[in-house]
């Protein structure tokens, strides 16, 4: 190659900006909160959810939003794990439903709304969305206190 054929090849490279699609320079990463972040509060908003998580779980979790700065965050993942690959993902969540629902039904519906809120968000291919009932809330429970007692 010429020095001049070189030079007008770096003149073509240098005229063009970028090289492509915007879309495929670099990469996008998603963190695992993120993902339980957004299948949380979408198995939250079907009916029939009274809280996510496990007893022990609602119970720390509590104690954790009365500590400064502990709080939110940590309840919007609370009952849900994730696994995140580059392009799919896997879900765990654990729920309490309200006494007298159809458990089916309200998986199914927890199911769809999280496989639905997760892709819409983040691309990923959401594989499975595996749902443990870990109890059911009587009407005539009361309501979980805040935080621990004291005597």
């Amino acid at each position: 190659m010429t020095e001049t054929q070189q030079q007008s090849d770096v003149k073509t490279l240098s005229g063009k900006r970028g090289g492509g699609d915007p879309a495929t320079r670099g990469r996008t990463t998603i963190a695992d909160g993120v993902v339980e972040k957004i299948a949380g509060m979408a198995a939250r908003d079907v009916v029939g959810v009274h809280t996510m998580g496990s007893g022990l779980a609602r119970t720390l979790g509590a104690v954790r939003e009365r500590v400064p700065g502990g709080g939110r965050a940590a309840s919007a993942t609370r009952g849900v794990k994730a696994e995140v690959g580059e392009v799919q993902t896997a879900l765990d969540l654990e729920i309490v439903v309200e006494y007298g629902v159809a458990i089916a039904d309200v998986a199914r519906a927890v199911r769809e709304n999280v496989i639905a809120g997760v892709e819409r968000m983040t691309g990923l291919e959401v594989v499975e969305v595996n749902i443990a009932v870990s109890d059911v809330k009587l009407p005539e429970e009361e309501e979980e206190e805040e935080g621990p007692r004291i005597q």
